[in-house]
This record gives structure tokens, C-alpha cells and sequence, in this order.
């Protein structure tokens, strides 16, 4: 850590507060466990509407539609033990990162309902208007992990660290 940060008295104080997990299994932070799954899913629907693109088969419409229904039920349940995890835990809401990275998620199972919720009422057509929210919430994913990366590997958020390390 350069010196001008060691000596800054913001940094030190937000540093002392604790960022022990609040909502954990057997010390296992829940929304680390959970991420995956609407991370995976947003991924997969952007890979069936380009497969869709590309060749036009209609099976591809439907695995579209049934991704973009799990990326935002599931995304829906990791923002909620995130968002417990925010308020709950003051070394976690003392950092910038955490705000930037709750706000870029919920952006994301926004345009990720919004997504599916098109599909399901066919009330957007997949070119372009599907494609292009599951860009949006690809893009939307990257910067979201981007910021819960930072969280995780410059702040020590959510790690376990054994005594004897």
C-alpha cells in the first residue's frame, strides 16, 4: 500500500470496520455462491438470441427465453442476500466499490426482467430488441463483476482466512 494511503485518516477508519459476511452458510458468503447463476444465464441468452441471429431456428428463441427467465428470478435472489449483505455489514457500505457494484447489479436484473418479461408477453421481437437488452445486460454483468472483483481481491470481501494463513 503506497504511504499517502497508510496515513490517510478516511482509509484507516473504513479499513478498522469489519467485513465478516452477515449472511453466510458455515462462514460461506451466500451471494458469492449465488453470482453464478444469473451471471451464467444472462451469458446464455445472449448466446442463444446470436444463435438465433444466425441460423433462425426457433429452438433457439425458446432456450432465450427460458435463460433470460432464470438470469432474472435468479438475480433477483443473489441482489436480495447482496443487498442484505450492504446494509448489514458497515465495512462493506463504507467502500465505493460496494455502492458502484450494488448499483450496476440492480441495473442489471432490471434490464434482465425487462428482458424476459418482453419474451414471455412477446411483446419485443428478438432482432434487434431482445439481442440488444442481452448485450445491455451482458455489458451491465462485466461491470458489476467488475466492481464485485474489486470487493473480493482489494478489499478482502467475503474471504476466509484460516489463522494459520
Amino acid at each position: 500500500m503506497p504511504e499517502t494511503e497508510k496515513s490517510n485518516p478516511v482509509i484507516s477508519k473504513v479499513e478498522e470496520k469489519t467485513t465478516n459476511s452477515a449472511v453466510a452458510v458455515a462462514g460461506h458468503p451466500l451471494h458469492a455462491m449465488t453470482v453464478h447463476f444469473p451471471i451464467a444465464l444472462v451469458i446464455a441468452t445472449l448466446a442463444a438470441d446470436v444463435m438465433f441471429w444466425w441460423n433462425g431456428d426457433s429452438f433457439w428463441t425458446r432456450a432465450a427465453l427460458w435463460a433470460s427467465g432464470g438470469a432474472f428470478f435468479s438475480g433477483i435472489g443473489a441482489g436480495l442476500i447482496g443487498t442484505a449483505e450492504l446494509l448489514l455489514v458497515s465495512g462493506i457500505r463504507a467502500r465505493v466499490a460496494s455502492w458502484a457494484h450494488g448499483i450496476a447489479a440492480m441495473s442489471l436484473i432490471a434490464v434482465a426482467g425487462a428482458n424476459w418479461g418482453g419474451r414471455v408477453t412477446e411483446s419485443i421481437a428478438v432482432l434487434p430488441h431482445g439481442l440488444g437488452l442481452s448485450l445491455l445486460a451482458s455489458v451491465l454483468t462485466g461491470l458489476a463483476g467488475w466492481h464485485g472483483g474489486k470487493l473480493i481481491f482489494d478489499h478482502g470481501i467475503g474471504l476466509m482466512v484460516s489463522p494459520k494463513d
